[in-house]
């Protein structure tokens, strides 16, 4: 299921998000004591972390991941981790807690299984998802050009690695049943051409061909559609 927020600026899309946030944040903290929320990557979401990134919250007692990140280092233009400490980490959210994806040298499957134990301890279930889409209506790093695409609908780990066949890098990214589970799902778009894309992707129901399709026909996921042109 799906509800679909249009905004005429991008700027006021960002601040109308970034208060959803923090007050689904807020209210997460006085229930629970803490907090969690995942991002994704790409230039769409910078003006909504500066937003964010000035609210009075108690970030000590927020945790900040990545949907998906590429497995490159931190000083990576690729890198979705330097693009998160750079506009996000930043103002009054420097003192979040984030939760690296990317750790180490290699993406084996030892590192995985540390990475799923420290999710499933002391990050999941998520209280806000904030996801991204592609023009081939990948999310996250379910890319449906990749040999992983039904793993990534399969397994019941929080994370695995994915080679997607039409992009650059190695990724890891949260399964589909983890990113399930969180308790707030945003889908965070811009441009008439991802309005295109959305279209096709309400129009099919092939979840593994436009993985996105999955967050937003799923009867028990209520996805919060964010546009601005």
């Amino acid at each position: 299921m799906y509800q679909l927020n249009e905004f005429a600026k991008r700027e006021d899309l960002d601040k109308q998000l970034a208060d959803q946030v923090a007050e689904i944040l807020t209210n997460a903290i006085a229930i629970r004591g803490k907090a969690s929320i995942a991002v994704s990557g790409g230039s769409t979401p910078k003006g909504f972390f500066t937003a964010l990134s000035q609210k009075d919250l108690s970030w000590s007692d927020i945790t900040i991941t990545l949907a998906d990140e590429r497995w490159v280092t931190i000083e990576s233009d690729a890198s979705n981790t330097r693009l998160v400490h750079e506009n996000l980490l930043q103002n009054k959210a420097v003192n979040a807690k984030f939760f690296h994806l990317k750790q180490g040298e290699k993406l084996c499957s030892e590192t995985l299984c540390d990475l799923n134990l420290a999710a499933n301890t002391a990050l999941l279930p998520l209280d806000v998802l904030i996801l991204g889409m592609g023009e081939d209506g990948h999310t996250a790093s379910l890319f449906p050009c990749s040999d992983e695409i039904d793993e990534c609908f399969s397994t019941k780990e929080p994370l695995l690695k994915v080679i997607p066949k039409t992009a650059p890098h190695d990724r890891i990214s949260f399964s589909f049943s983890s990113l399930k589970q969180s308790e707030n799902v945003f889908l965070h778009i811009s441009s008439e051409n991802k309005k295109s894309v959305l279209n096709s992707a309400l129009a099919g129901t092939d979840i593994k061909q436009m993985p996105i399709r999955a967050f937003l026909q799923d009867p028990e996921i209520n996805t919060n559609v964010y546009w601005a042109e």
